[in-house]
């Protein structure tokens, strides 16, 4: 084995010191100053990313002068420290016009006034409300599927599911499979009602 092999450097964990690469360091950016440039200052605003090199001594000057807002007037600056609050991403307001009708019919209490105060109106307890809910066709589905009235209530819905659950259920069928469809329709109509507030 050759010792002086290039391949034989390249797997090499650590270079000897004889092979370290010395990187030239940076000298420092101050007019006149030999130092080496061992700290980094940002140049200012709009060049973001861009740094001086300067010597201990002279980043502490440079750092004492620097105003990243110079020659910005004060509405400026402001709007600029507002924007920072969201990293100077766009932002739209809490709710609109139409977005705050949904308060107007929602059992949703609002004891800070909250609502109110992002534009929603309060409903005005001499317009009743209407009687009975409103049925979608997924929830007339799922009382047809498990054989109940558009009146049912939340009780008569549960006792209904249970009796279906044991009349489908495969161990009570002793084992026979056939059933196993009937009864999967009747948990997810059974879930749809639950999820819209039915039982």
């Amino acid at each position: 084995m050759k010792l002086n092999s290039p391949l034989f450097d390249c797997i090499r964990v650590k270079p000897g010191d004889d092979r370290v690469r010395k990187t030239a360091e940076p000298v420092c950016d101050w007019p006149g100053c030999g130092q080496m440039g061992t700290h980094r200052a940002p140049k200012g605003r709009h060049q973001e990313g861009q740094y001086w090199r300067y010597c201990i001594d002279h980043v502490r000057d440079y750092n004492q002068s620097y105003n990243y807002f110079a020659g910005m007037s004060d509405d400026a600056v402001y709007a600029y420290q507002k924007d920072a609050l969201t990293g100077h991403r766009p932002t739209w307001r809490m709710g609109s016009a139409k977005g705050n009708d949904r308060f107007q019919g929602a059992d949703m209490q609002d004891p800070l006034g909250f609502a109110e105060e992002m534009g929603a109106r309060r409903r005005r307890p001499d317009i009743p409300e209407p009687e009975g809910r409103t049925i979608r066709t997924t929830e007339r589905r799922a009382l047809e599927v498990m054989g109940l009235e558009l009146s049912a209530g939340a009780a008569e819905i549960k006792a209904r599911f249970k009796e279906l659950v044991k009349l489908h259920h495969p161990d009570a069928n002793g084992g026979d499979r056939s059933s196993e469809d009937r009864l999967r329709n009747v948990i997810q109509a059974y879930n749809s009602l639950k999820q819209a507030g039915f039982c």
